[in-house]
């Protein structure tokens, strides 16, 4: 199955923007299943991230309805328009393994830590980018609390499966469910995000609630989306898009525009709301502070 090329956006909004710029508004219950607590929302004011980048973040419209989240179908809009069956509470993230106190996470004590905002780049694979304006809390934090054991030198992550509330399993265009995996320095390293809101507020169904990963030098699919499950092991894990093309999508899926993808270049990307392309930066922007996990290696062997 060929990752699809991106089509025009859609115009229309879905909600005032204004009204998410606002951090202390509540989104309401039936629309999201969650809420964040008093405490998150102060938290998480005035805690912009000096690891957030200085452009202008896309508007909510256009990251809210420009998704690939093939669990709700294939089409760029199909997540919007399939996702609000995704029941987002209860909801808990095991966390398991080469670890000392393993441990499931309920989603009501992740809302409650402290959170910040961090603004990245998000580059995906068949060429387009945007800015997004996350809100989470580092993934090293919570790998910490669990002790990873010695043998731990990888992370693999699990997407939930749920073929009543997510009509796109019932194809095969993956191995579901969907699966993805770093090296532990990796997931240590502090850019590495839990991410669990979006423009001051709980993340859109499509966008990957209620928790979502988000790695930004690497191409967007290797930022699961509503994670269930977290194991460390020590050998590579399994991941979805590598077992169904192995040639074309690699384990490390670094942002790299000297590697093109069988099928197209890397070198320029497309900003979604702008007319021409860019360059697109080696990992994506951050070479300065991830390069040196990769130092030595062979980029276009380990792609």
């Amino acid at each position: 199955m060929l990752i699809k090329r991106p089509d025009d956006l859609p115009s229309s909004e879905i909600t005032p923007e204004a009204v998410y710029l606002d951090r202390r508004r509540f989104l309401a219950t039936g629309a999201v299943g969650l809420l964040l607590s008093a405490d998150a929302l102060a938290a998480l004011s005035g805690r912009k991230s000096a690891l957030s980048t200085g452009e202008a973040p896309n508007r909510l419209d256009e990251i809210s309805r420009y998704n690939n989240f093939y669990e709700f179908g294939t089409s760029k809009d199909d997540p919007a328009r399939h996702a609000t069956a995704l029941k987002t509470h209860p909801w808990t993230v095991t966390v398991e393994g080469e670890v000392e106190k393993p441990r499931i996470f309920d989603i009501d004590a992740l809302l409650r830590r402290p959170l910040e905002e961090r603004i990245y780049r998000l580059r995906c694979v068949e060429g387009w980018s945007m800015v997004i304006p996350w809100m989470g809390f580092p993934l090293a934090t919570l790998l910490r609390e669990v002790v990873p054991t010695s043998r731990a030198k990888y992370v693999a992550f699990e997407t939930a499966l749920r073929p009543a509330e997510m009509p796109g399993v019932g194809r095969k265009v993956l191995d579901w469910p969907y699966r993805e995996g770093l090296r532990i320095d990796e997931a240590m390293h502090p850019l590495t995000l839990l991410a669990v809101g979006l423009y001051g507020n709980v993340l859109p169904k499509q966008n990957g609630a209620p928790i979502r990963l988000v790695v930004p030098w690497k191409y967007g699919f290797k930022s699961i989306k509503s994670i269930v499950r977290i194991r460390l092991v020590e050998k590579q894990p399994p991941t979805s898009w590598n077992l169904a093309a192995p040639s074309e999508y690699g384990f490390y899926s670094n942002v790299n525009p000297a590697v093109d993808h069988p099928r197209w270049s890397q070198a320029s990307e497309r900003r979604i709301g702008e007319f021409f392309k860019r360059k697109t930066l080696p990992f994506n922007g951050y070479a300065e502070q991830v390069a040196q996990l990769y130092r030595g290696m062979d980029l276009k062997k380990n792609f």
